[in-house]
């Protein structure tokens, strides 16, 4: 069993739920794109994030939305460098960078973040190296084709083998070129080349994941597998992801990336207290 995690300076426990802050400082992520472009209102929100309850903060600068166009280097680079540095100076909580690209990873660690969090599973070319290089945690996210395709008619023959496979594969490619095992995560990537069919499937056997033994951070949070369900636009997506959050803790996930700190801090509160109780007896 999975029982501590590290990330900078911080040692988690995982007797209790991480709750992971998503600052998206993008013009066109789906949710919140364009609210917090400029360094100001983004580290203003990171704060106030904090103050909720979350224990990390995850910073992305290329939204991954179905569709989304790519940017260069250099855009993602002004866009979460001069965020990084700030916030590096006003708090101690754990940064991370939500990049595929390896001069993003390295210029972003050099700032002040503590992990980095691809959505490409270190595929490009250098980035496994410059992890090794920089020694840092990081998150390894199955997606089935790159956004701009990637909904596109994906297929499986069985989701959640076929993504427990990619992350048993990723991580046996990073520990074969350095990384240490205890700093890799996994995430399953729901919504990335999945249809709602995939999502659910995959929810319902999360712990196929978590049987990996390394800890499984999920990102669910107002995603459109929940608008679909609900029939709800993005932002009235709110209890929706707390229900998938704690949905997914019961199955083994211990990181949750979220828009809505304070809802799902409260309902893992309790999930966590429950179980620990039970522990106790």
């Amino acid at each position: 069993m999975i029982k501590h995690l590290t990330i900078g300076n911080q040692h988690f426990d995982l007797s209790r739920s991480i709750v992971m802050g998503i600052l998206n400082t993008t013009p066109d992520s789906f949710s919140d794109g364009g609210r917090f472009d400029l360094v100001e209102t983004a580290v203003a929100h990171a704060l106030r994030m904090e103050r909720e309850g979350a224990d990390i903060i995850d910073i992305g600068g290329e939204s991954t939305r179905p569709g989304a166009q790519a940017v260069t280097v250099n855009e993602e680079l002004e866009r979460v460098i001069p965020v990084i540095r700030v916030l590096r100076k006003q708090t101690t909580i754990p940064i991370s960078i939500d990049t595929s690209k390896p001069e993003v990873m390295q210029a972003a660690v050099e700032a002040g973040a503590d992990m980095v969090n691809d959505v490409n599973a270190l595929q490009a070319d250098g980035a496994i190296r410059t992890c090794v290089e920089l020694g840092v945690p990081v998150c390894l996210m199955h997606m089935q084709g790159e956004p701009r395709t990637m909904q596109q008619d994906p297929q499986y023959d069985d989701v959640v083998r076929d993504v427990a496979g990619f992350l048993r594969q990723r991580t046996r490619a990073c520990i074969d070129a350095g990384v240490d095992r205890d700093r890799i995560k996994l995430d399953p990537g729901f919504g990335f080349g999945k249809t709602l069919r995939h999502n659910m499937q995959l929810l319902n056997g999360l712990d196929a994941i978590s049987g990996l033994e390394l800890p499984v951070l999920v990102g669910l949070s107002r995603k459109s597998m929940l608008g679909a369900i609900i029939d709800k636009p993005v932002d009235q997506r709110v209890y929706a992801s707390v229900a998938a959050a704690v949905i997914a803790r019961g199955k083994g996930a211990h990181v949750f990336r979220v828009h809505d700190v304070s809802p799902t801090r409260d309902a893992l509160a309790l999930c966590d207290a429950l179980d620990n109780e039970q522990q106790n007896k």
